[in-house]
C-alpha cells in the first residue's frame, strides 16, 4: 500500500507540473495579447495626428510591427516562467484581467442636421434612416432638427397633435438600439435630441435670457458616462438667416448689408460657450464635445473660400479658437482637405472637442454615401433634400 501511495504521490507531483506549465504558457499567451494591445495603444498615441488616409495605412504598418515585437518579447518572457506556481499563475491572471479592462469597445457618436424631422423619412416609416444608422453602430446620436414639420411630400405644416417626432423619439431610437432620450433647450421647432445607449444626465436647456441674448433654436448641455469617465456633450443650432433674429421685415436688407445675420451668430456662440464649457474652471483637463449646425464658415476653411480676411462670415469660429480650449475634429484631423457638410460647397456643421477627448479618436469622417450624399428634391419643394440637406458626421473615441 505504500508503494502505491508512493507511485500516486509521483504521478500527482508530474500532473501539477504538466498542468502548470500548461496553464503558463496559456496565460502568457493571454497576457501577451493583453499587453501588446495596451502597449501598441500607448504607442499609437504618440505618433502625429492622422492627417490623411495614407498616414493612416503608415500608422497602421508601424503599428503591426510593434505588435509583432512586443508579442515576442512578453510571449518569450512569460514563457520561460512556464514551470511558475499556481501562485504565479494567479497573479498573471489578476494582472491579464486589469490589462483588458483598459481595452474596451470604442465609443461612436454620430451628429446630423436630419432636416425637419428625418422629412424624408416619412415615407417608409423611416426604415431607411433606422437601418442606415444601424448599422453605423453609434453609441450616441446628436441630432438637429429633430421634429416633424410637414406632411409627407409636401410644404404642408403639421398640426402639433399630428407630429410623430419628438414624442416618439423614444420608439424610433429602440429600433436602431437607443434607450435614453434627451432634448436640449428651445424656444421654437428646431431642438437637438440626444439619444444614447447610456443613461444621459441634464446638465443644462439653453434658450438664451433676455432679449439680447436668445438663442433661437436654442442649445443643450448633457452628460454621460463611459468606462467611468464624465463626457460633457454640447448640442446646437445657431440663427440661420443674413438678417439678425427679431428684425421687422422692413429692416431685414439693411441688416443683412451690416451683416447682422453673422453678428448675431457670434453672439449665441459666445452666450453658448459662457454657460457651458465656460463654467468648468478645469475645461482643458476634462473631456468636453460640442457639436452641431452653427450656420457660419470658419476661417481655417478659407484656402476654399477665399474670402477677405476681415469677413464677419468668420466670427463664430474665431470666438471658439480664441475663447475655448475646443479643437475642430475634422480640420485637424485632415488640415490640407475640405469636406463639404451640405448639399452645397459649406462646411458649417462641426464637430468640436478639448485635447484629452481629442486624443482618443480612432476614427473621424464626414459621410458622403449612397444614403447619406443630399439630394435635391425633384419638385423643388420648398428647400428640401433627399434624405436632408445636411451630412453626418461620426467621430470613434477609444477611451
Amino acid at each position: 500500500m505504500r508503494r502505491i501511495h508512493t507511485f500516486i504521490q509521483s504521478m500527482a507531483i508530474v500532473m501539477a507540473k504538466v498542468m502548470a506549465k500548461a496553464m503558463a504558457k496559456a496565460m502568457a499567451k493571454a497576457m501577451a495579447k493583453a499587453m501588446t494591445k495596451a502597449m501598441t495603444k500607448a504607442a499609437a498615441m504618440q505618433l502625429e495626428p492622422m492627417t490623411s488616409r495614407a498616414t493612416r495605412a503608415s500608422r497602421a504598418t508601424i503599428a503591426t510591427i510593434a505588435t509583432r515585437a512586443t508579442r515576442a518579447s512578453v510571449a518569450s518572457v512569460a514563457t520561460r516562467a512556464s514551470g511558475a506556481t499556481f501562485a504565479t499563475i494567479a497573479i498573471l491572471i489578476t494582472l491579464t484581467s486589469l490589462t483588458s479592462c483598459t481595452t474596451s469597445k470604442p465609443l461612436r457618436v454620430l451628429y446630423w442636421n436630419i432636416q425637419n424631422g428625418m422629412w424624408d423619412g416619412q415615407t417608409d416609416n423611416y426604415q431607411r434612416f433606422t437601418d442606415w444608422v444601424g448599422q453605423q453602430n453609434p453609441d450616441v446620436c446628436v441630432w438637429a432638427e429633430s421634429v416633424s414639420l410637414y406632411y409627407t411630400n409636401t410644404a404642408e405644416s403639421l398640426p402639433q397633435q399630428e407630429r410623430y417626432l419628438p414624442s416618439n423619439w423614444g420608439e424610433l431610437a429602440a429600433r436602431y438600439g437607443h434607450k435614453y432620450i434627451y432634448m436640449g433647450g428651445h424656444r421654437d421647432d428646431y431642438p437637438q435630441v440626444i439619444t444614447s445607449r447610456f443613461p444621459i444626465e441634464n446638465m443644462k436647456r439653453i434658450t438664451g435670457n433676455g432679449q439680447d441674448s436668445i438663442v433661437t433654436h436654442g442649445a443643450g448641455w448633457a452628460r454621460i458616462r463611459y468606462n467611468g469617465k464624465q463626457l460633457n456633450i454640447v448640442t446646437l443650432h445657431t440663427w440661420p438667416q443674413r438678417y439678425s433674429f427679431g428684425i421687422p421685415k422692413e429692416e431685414r436688407e439693411a441688416s443683412k448689408a451690416a451683416n447682422g445675420g453673422d453678428k448675431y451668430r457670434r453672439m449665441e456662440m459666445e452666450y453658448i460657450c459662457k454657460e457651458t464649457i465656460a463654467q468648468s474652471g478645469n475645461a482643458q483637463n476634462e473631456y468636453w464635445m460640442m457639436m452641431g449646425d452653427f450656420n457660419a464658415k470658419s476661417r481655417s476653411d478659407n484656402s476654399f473660400y477665399n474670402w477677405p480676411e476681415d469677413t464677419t462670415a468668420f466670427l463664430v469660429h474665431d470666438y471658439i479658437h480664441s475663447n475655448t480650449p475646443y479643437i475642430d475634429v475634422i480640420k485637424e484631423k485632415y488640415p490640407n482637405e475640405f469636406f463639404t457638410t451640405t448639399g452645397g460647397k459649406t462646411r458649417i456643421d462641426f464637430f468640436y472637442c478639448t485635447e484629452p477627448l481629442y486624443k482618443t479618436i480612432t476614427e473621424a469622417e464626414v459621410i458622403s454615401d449612397s444614403y447619406t450624399t443630399p439630394v435635391r428634391n425633384p419638385q423643388k419643394i420648398s428647400n428640401f433634400w433627399h434624405p436632408s440637406d445636411h451630412r453626418p458626421i461620426l467621430v470613434e473615441f477609444e477611451l
